[in-house]
């Protein structure tokens, strides 16, 4: 029988794929009214598991399933959805042209297999849904014109037409301001007040430790504890998720060189405004500042994705103003976008395919053929250089974990021979381990010569590579920094006061 206060209980839990044990002996109880923070690495098993919970994968057999203090055979994603299991995901599962009512109460309807549409009965279900969150969404605005914390409110408000008992949250803070994320957290601690059960998934620890009652832990698909959050502190948890400690130290680099690209007054009306600074070979500078900042907008900027109104830009002393990522490309700058999975990667393709696009035409020959073999091995080249696991070249890329994906976005632009690497977020999504490998990457491809700008909104990011500091707010740069002096408190300052 389940533990008293359990409403799922896992024990034995195995899922094997064709060569790939994805999950081994997991077992561990989810509790009504708490949050459960479900932590590891990229690769751990945690999709795995919840697929399992949620029906949508079978486990091996042998595995042992409670709902409410019933077994549970052959699961099925219909039944976890009536027994109350419900999913939030990155991407929401939204329909994106339907309304906000809609949205929420779609499946109601659907459920009392009614020929027509009860459309006063669907506003009143949404209205309701949103009301027990304290929320207030116009009913009518199509879900793709709302921002990303009220599509997940909205998202949120659908689970509960659903009845959901136990509620799953994927990263749901990775594209929130620190408001929203603040608004977030107010509305999980008062469904779990209400006794539902919710786990959390993030790999954002600060957040884990505010708002988990409880953790569980996996790595290499394995149990490696579960504990209150009061028993843990980050050097532990850091320690369990790894299975080694992660130095917190600010890398330094081997010293910055010349001028590479100059930036003077630069402005794009509604994005920035007289934005200029320098950068210098072989340093990292980082970009900061809120949500909105402007940061984005700027760089895109560089790379020929959004050319500024008015303004410079000088390339090792000679004006250029890319209006394309081509001519950017030409000019030897090379992006690394936020989403990987959106824009830097094409998903359904394999890692070779996608590390080998830039350079395509590098591998044909006169009659335009594409010689595969020299494909191949530039591919395998780049895998071992960044260290991609598995070092397979024919695997989709969506089939590697987070970090693993990042590297191959960096990777596809190292292959064009760059003179200044952007990178927009690095490590949004991606587990502390695989942070700390690109970071390394980044601190390595530095040190050899390449001029780097991270935008990044986590400080500790900032701090733990940049040479240097900028921090913008509402389309301007406040403040500049050293990054072996530069504090919390300064940055913050720059970016909320300035």
């Amino acid at each position: 029988m389940a533990q008293s206060g359990a409403f799922l209980r896992l024990e034995n839990v195995s899922k094997t794929f064709p060569g790939v044990n994805a999950l081994s002996g997991v077992g561990f109880d989810v509790r009504r009214g708490e949050v459960h923070a479900l932590i590891g690495e990229n690769g751990a098993g945690k999709s795995t598991l919840i697929k399992v919970l949620t029906g949508v994968y079978q486990p091996d057999p042998g595995a042992i399933i409670e709902i409410e203090g019933k077994r549970v055979e052959n699961l099925t994603a219909l039944d976890a959805m009536r027994r109350g299991i419900i999913a939030i995901y990155q991407d929401f599962s939204l329909f994106p042209t339907l309304t906000v009512k809609e949205n929420i109460a779609f499946s109601e309807q659907i459920e009392r297999h009614n020929h027509l549409v009860d459309w006063r009965g669907m506003e009143k279900t949404a209205r309701k849904a949103l009301e027990s969150l304290g929320v207030s969404i116009d009913l009518r605005a199509r879900a793709n014109t709302l921002s990303t914390a009220r599509q997940q409110l909205v998202a949120i408000a659908r689970a509960l037409v659903y009845d959901a008992k136990l509620l799953v949250m994927d990263e749901p803070t990775s594209a929130l301001s620190s408001g929203e994320v603040d608004m977030l957290f107010k509305i999980v601690r008062s469904l779990r007040d209400r006794g539902m059960a919710i786990i959390f998934i993030s790999h954002k620890l600060d957040e884990l430790f505010s708002i988990a009652d409880r953790m569980t832990v996996l790595r290499d698909g394995r149990l490696i504890g579960t504990a209150p959050t009061a028993e843990m502190d980050r050097k532990k948890l850091i320690s369990m998720m790894v299975g080694r400690e992660i130095s917190d130290e600010r890398m330094r680099g081997k010293g910055a060189g010349d001028v590479v690209l100059e930036v003077k007054n630069i402005s794009k009306h509604g994005n920035y405004q007289n934005v200029s600074f320098q950068l210098r070979k072989g340093e990292v500078l980082g970009i900061t500042g809120l949500v909105g900042a402007g940061r984005t907008e700027t760089v895109l900027s560089l790379f020929g994705m959004n050319p500024p109104d008015s303004g410079e830009i000088c390339l090792e002393g000679k004006k250029v103003m890319p209006r394309s990522p081509a001519e950017a490309k030409k000019l030897g700058i090379a992006f690394v976008p936020e989403s990987r999975q959106t824009e830097g990667l094409v998903l359904q393709q394999d890692a070779e395919g996608n590390l080998t696009l830039p350079v395509l035409k590098d591998f044909a020959g006169r009659s335009g053929m594409i010689d595969f073999k020299k494909r191949r091995q530039r591919a395998q080249e780049l895998i071992q250089k960044l260290n991609v696991r598995p070092a397979y070249p024919g695997m989709q890329a969506l089939k590697f974990s987070g970090g693993n994906q990042q590297k191959i976005v960096v990777a596809k632009w190292l292959a064009t021979n760059p003179k200044i690497l952007i990178v927009d977020e690095p490590t949004n999504g991606i587990d502390v381990g695989a942070k700390a490998e690109i970071h390394r990457l980044l601190r390595d491809l530095a040190d050899s010569g390449i001029a780097v700008i991270m935008v990044s909104s986590e400080l500790p990011e900032i701090f733990s590579i940049s040479d240097r500091i900028l921090v913008m707010r509402r389309g301007r740069i406040t403040g500049e920094f050293d990054g072996a002096t530069a504090t919390q408190e300064m940055l913050m300052e720059k970016a909320v006061l300035a």
